[in-house]
């Protein structure tokens, strides 16, 4: 709805894509709580724990089914970005769920998961916003990037937040990456220290799961590790990044400056 200010303003058009992004993002969330296992979701039980999984999937189901027909209102080329940012959705998820490939760069990995996993949804709202006002190709792309960079920005953020919150804040059960033992950036980071004092710390993290018992002990020695300072530069170069694509041909104004405020504000949350 903000790019849509870019053109010709916020119509019935770009209102009814918004709430197509919004019906896939909660439809996606559905899903990745049965994958995650979790018990609450922004401080309310999950779907799977209210109800069971077969009832969350289908229910996720359900909301993706409603968004594309929705969106099918909007002509082809929105069914097109749609049906592209389901695949990248999915495409995310599944490589989130599964361990880094063998000579593959762990880093450079994560980030292409989370530009599918996260990136592409932000993209697409932004892209919507922009294609429905009527804005010229050169816009479109142009926000289409900033969205990709603040949504791969948004979920760094949100992996510090998992370590560094407790439950009450993030309302929902913190350490589920080192839990299930995925390799966030902070854990990427603290597996590639040389300093002998991290070696029960990296022993730790290289379990495919955790205990309870194990999460004690790891959490707190990850939470003051260096690798999550580092984790916290590459966050918010990310989000600078962001607000450097609105340096190309963007009219100056409000909604310009709100986009560049959007971008430093989604990798702040754990401040």
């Amino acid at each position: 709805m903000l790019t849509a200010e870019l053109g010709s303003g916020i119509s019935p058009e770009v209102i009814a894509a918004a709430a197509g992004v919004e019906l896939t993002h909660l439809a996606s969330l559905y899903h990745d709580d049965v994958m995650d296992e979790a018990d609450t979701r922004r401080g309310s039980p999950s779907a799977n724990a209210k109800y069971d999984n077969s009832t969350a999937i289908l229910v996720g189901d359900l909301l993706f089914g409603t968004a594309s027909d929705i969106i099918a209102d909007l002509g082809p080329e929105a069914v097109k970005i749609q049906s592209q940012t389901f695949i990248r959705l999915c495409s995310g998820q599944i490589r989130d769920d599964r361990p880094c490939p063998p000579g593959t760069d762990p880093h450079a990995y994560y980030l292409g998961v989370l530009a599918d996993k996260t990136g592409v949804l932000i993209a697409t709202a932004a892209r919507y916003g922009a294609l429905l006002s009527g804005c010229s190709r050169e816009t479109i792309d142009v926000v289409r990037e900033y969205g990709e960079r603040i949504g791969i920005a948004f979920q760094l953020a949100d992996d510090l937040i998992d370590i560094s919150s407790t439950g009450e804040v993030l309302g929902k059960m913190p350490g589920t990456d080192i839990r299930e033992g995925k390799r966030t950036l902070p854990i990427i980071y603290a597996l590639e220290s040389t300093d002998p004092a991290d070696v029960r710390l990296q022993e730790l993290l290289r379990q495919p799961t955790h205990t309870e018992a194990e999460l004690a002990e790891s959490s707190p020695l990850l939470r003051v590790h260096p690798a999550m300072d580092r984790a916290r530069a590459e966050t918010l170069a990310m989000a600078l990044a962001a607000q450097d694509v609105l340096s190309r041909p963007l009219p100056d104004g409000e909604i310009k400056a709100a986009l560049g405020h959007l971008a430093l504000r989604v990798v702040q949350r754990d401040q």
